[in-house]
């Protein structure tokens, strides 16, 4: 385990985002980082890969902006690389939300991963609201957990009216790794919601703190990985079904007919038997990229 990679993200003002892309961006070639990071006037969100070496390298370079010494790492081991390339890019959000007017003053209270187990094994009446994408969900989730229709993040200012019925409860917001529910959380609140959490740090938090407890299948993740499975125990492994036979499993695939590129959850063994394909006018497509691509 040679390899580090880092997810992180923070809210804060940066006043010239131009400059700091191509600074960091210069650090991250010459560094050999790899990964995506994206700035923004509102601050940044990134998920990189790297020697160790390099990635402490990296750490100290970030942390040496007084906007981002108290900057919050989420780290992993790796055998290699999770990226194939480099980008650092200005973006008008740091996480595509189509919620700019929400104030993160309003975000929901912190709840750290030891709460929120608390809260099941005391059995607190609350409700759990995943604010990832839906083909994030499928595969994995915590116990309980309402999985709104999203196809994309954006999708969440509809969550606010369809469970409107929970606006005196007791509601916890999570995602992967904290950035969407500071907006998601600040939304419901904004919109009459009183009593509103978000997890700390995200489900990458809770499960290396907690596995085999309240998370149920594996956690989808913005790398070459896809998937990262945190649980030992063969009944909480993998909830997602194969898109062919119904099989638990947490694999993706894309389809192969590049004219189609649907991401499906499938068994290792019907991808293979499925040609990497969704249906029979895929596999008989003249514009399939290679079975040994994705």
């Amino acid at each position: 385990m040679n390899y580090t990679i880092l997810l992180f993200y923070k809210y804060i003002k940066i006043d010239d985002p131009h400059k700091f892309q191509q600074e960091h961006l210069n650090f991250c070639l010459e560094n050999n980082i790899r990964g995506r990071v994206f700035v923004s006037e509102e601050g940044i969100n990134a998920t990189v890969s790297g020697t160790k070496e390099n990635i402490e390298k990296y750490k100290n370079e970030l942390r040496r902006y007084p906007e981002f010494e108290d900057i919050w790492f989420k780290e992993d081991e790796s055998l290699e690389h999770a990226f194939n390339k480099t980008h650092v890019r200005v973006k008008k959000e740091i996480v595509h939300s189509g919620l700019q007017d929400v104030s993160l003053a309003n975000g929901g209270k912190r709840l750290n991963p030891g709460e929120l187990k608390k809260f099941y094994e005391d059995n607190e009446d609350f409700v759990i609201i995943d604010a990832r994408n839906t083909y994030e969900s499928v595969i994995g989730k915590f116990k309980n957990a309402i999985t709104p229709r999203l196809d994309t993040f954006r999708d969440w200012t509809k969550v606010a009216e369809e469970y409107k019925e929970f606006k005196d409860k007791k509601v916890v917001t999570y995602c992967t790794g904290g950035i969407r529910c500071e907006k998601a959380s600040a939304y419901l609140i904004e919109n009459g919601f009183k009593n509103v959490y978000q997890l700390d740090g995200g489900i990458v938090t809770y499960t290396k703190q907690f596995p085999d407890t309240f998370w149920e299948g594996s956690v989808f993740v913005f790398d070459e990985r896809r998937i990262v499975e945190p649980n030992k125990k063969e009944e909480l492994k993998h909830i997602g079904q194969c898109y062919y036979c119904g099989t638990k499993t947490s694999w993706y695939i894309n389809c192969h007919n590049q004219n189609c590129d649907k991401l499906l959850v499938t068994c290792h063994k019907c991808k293979e038997e499925n040609d990497y394909c969704c249906s029979d006018e895929c596999r008989s497509s003249d514009n399939k990229r290679s079975r040994y691509h994705g």
